[in-house]
C-alpha cells in the first residue's frame, strides 16, 4: 500500500510539473479537475517598481496569474536595483531571485556565475518582433544566445534649452558653445568614451565581445581628440559636471543651457525648463586639426531574466517573458514613463522629447557597451586620464605622451587577461 502511495505521489507531481489536467473522481460522482502547481516566486527589482501594492510590479503579477491559472503563485518581492543585480546575484545564484531586473552590461558576469536563463523560443520570437538589433544585440551573450527580456533602453544623450539653441545648433557642440554654456561630466568613465569611440576608439573588437583584441585606437587621432578636451576644459562657456549632479544643479539655477543624462533626469530637467525642455541625441565636434568626429554614447539596456536555479524555472522564464512584454511595457511606461523598447509602442512616447532623444541615440549616436568581464578593466583607467584632463594635469604639450601610456595600459590589461585564460 506504501508502494501505491508513492506511485500516486510521483504521478501527481509530474502531472502537476508539466501544466497538464489531472482527472480524479470526487464525492458528486467524478469531475475533470484541472491541476494546478503551487509555486512560489521571488522577484528583484527597483523600489519605483514595487512602492505600493498597486505599483508596476504587483500590478504586473496579478495579471500575470489571471493569464496563468496553471499556478498558484505566492510571490516574494524585494528591492534590487538593475545596477545591482549582477553584484548581487553572483554572491549565491542558488538563494537569489527566481526573476530579476538587470542593467545588460552585467550580462557577462551573469552567465560566468551561472545565474542567468537562455530565453525560451517563444521569448526569443516576442523579443525580435519587439525590438530593433540594436536592442538584441544588447542582451546577446559571446555564444551567440540571447539572455534576458529587455524592456528599456539604457543610455545617455543630450537635455538642453531650446530658446538658447536651434534645431541646427545643436548638431554641433562647438555651435552650441558659442551660444551658450555646457555642461559634461569629463571625469566619468562612462561618458568620456563618446569623444574617443566617435573617433574610432574600438573595445575588445569589432563586436565588443572579443577579450585579447583589448581597447585600441589609433594614437593620432586619440591626441587630436585629448588636445580638443585640454581646450574644451578652459573653454568658458563649458562646465564640468560631476556625479554628485553639478550640471543639473547649474541647469536647475540657470547657469548652464545643456547637459548630457538620461531618462532618469528627464522629471527634473523639465521641471527646471519648464516650456524649453527639448532633448535630442548627441552632437558632432571639431578639432584644432580640422578633423569633425560625431560623439557616440555607450548603450545598452535594461532586461528581465530568470535564474535557471529557480526551483520553478519554467513558470520562472514565462513571467519574466511577460515582465517585457508589449502589454507590460506599455503599462511600465504609464506608471513610471520607463521608455520602452518594443517598437509598436512608439506612438505612446512620440511627444516625449527624453524618449525620442534615447532611442535616437541608440539608433545613430551610440556604440554597444560590452557586456564581457574583461570590460571591467577599462572603467578606472579612463577614469583616471578624464580626470587627469579636468584637473590640468593632461596638456596640449604633453597629450601624444599621455594618450599614448593610456593607449599602452590597455595593452597591458589585455595581454594579462589573454595569458591567464590559457
Amino acid at each position: 500500500m506504501t508502494n501505491m502511495k508513492k506511485i500516486l505521489s510521483v504521478t501527481a507531481a509530474a502531472a502537476m510539473l508539466l501544466g497538464v489536467s489531472a482527472c480524479g473522481s470526487s464525492n458528486n460522482g467524478g469531475t475533470a479537475a484541472k491541476s494546478t502547481q503551487a509555486i512560489k516566486l521571488t522577484v528583484w527589482g527597483p523600489s519605483e517598481d514595487q512602492a505600493k501594492s498597486d505599483s508596476w510590479l504587483p500590478t504586473m503579477e496579478k495579471q500575470f496569474e489571471k493569464a496563468h491559472p496553471e499556478y498558484k503563485i505566492t510571490w516574494k518581492n524585494a528591492v534590487v536595483s538593475e545596477g545591482d543585480a549582477g553584484t548581487t546575484v553572483k554572491q549565491d545564484p542558488s538563494a537569489a531571485a527566481d526573476v530579476y531586473m538587470f542593467s545588460n552590461d552585467q550580462l557577462g558576469t551573469l552567465i560566468d556565475a551561472q545565474a542567468i536563463g537562455e530565453v525560451s523560443d517563444d521569448a526569443k520570437a516576442q523579443i525580435k518582433k519587439q525590438d530593433d538589433e540594436a536592442v538584441i544585440k544588447s542582451v546577446t551573450g559571446t555564444d551567440g544566445k540571447i539572455y534576458g527580456v529587455p524592456f528599456t533602453g539604457n543610455t545617455y544623450f543630450m537635455f538642453y534649452n531650446k530658446s538658447k539653441f536651434s534645431s541646427d545648433d545643436i548638431k554641433s557642440l562647438d555651435t552650441m558653445l558659442q551660444k551658450g554654456k555646457v555642461s559634461f561630466n569629463l571625469g566619468n568613465s562612462w561618458y568620456l568614451p563618446a569623444f574617443y569611440t566617435g573617433a574610432g576608439m574600438t573595445l575588445f573588437g569589432k563586436d565588443g565581445a572579443t577579450a585579447k583584441d583589448g581597447v585600441k585606437m589609433d594614437s593620432a587621432a586619440a591626441t587630436d581628440v585629448t588636445k580638443y578636451l585640454v581646450d574644451l576644459v578652459k573653454n568658458p562657456n563649458f562646465v564640468v559636471d560631476n556625479d554628485e549632479g553639478a550640471g543639473l544643479a547649474a541647469l536647475q539655477n540657470g547657469t548652464v543651457d545643456a547637459i548630457f543624462s538620461g531618462t532618469w533626469s528627464a522629471s527634473d530637467v523639465k521641471k527646471a525648463l519648464g516650456d524649453n525642455y527639448a532633448a535630442a541625441q548627441l552632437p558632432s565636434f571639431t578639432t584644432s586639426g580640422g578633423e569633425t568626429y560625431q560623439m557616440k554614447a555607450f548603450y545598452g539596456s535594461k532586461a528581465v531574466a530568470y535564474n535557471p536555479n529557480s526551483k520553478a524555472p519554467q513558470a520562472a522564464a514565462e513571467f519574466a517573458t511577460y515582465l517585457g512584454s508589449t502589454e507590460a511595457q506599455k503599462a511600465h511606461y504609464t506608471m513610471r514613463q520607463i521608455v520602452p523598447t518594443d517598437k509598436s509602442l512608439a506612438s505612446t512616447y512620440k511627444n516625449d522629447p527624453a524618449a525620442v532623444a534615447q532611442n535616437d541615440t541608440i539608433a545613430n549616436t551610440s556604440i554597444l557597451q560590452p557586456t564581457i568581464t574583461a570590460m571591467g578593466n577599462f572603467w578606472d583607467p579612463c577614469k583616471t586620464f578624464g580626470t587627469a584632463i579636468v584637473n590640468g594635469d593632461v596638456t596640449s604639450d604633453n597629450a601624444q605622451a599621455k594618450v599614448q601610456a593610456w593607449i599602452d595600459g590597455y595593452k597591458n590589461i589585455a595581454s594579462t587577461s589573454s595569458s591567464s585564460s590559457k
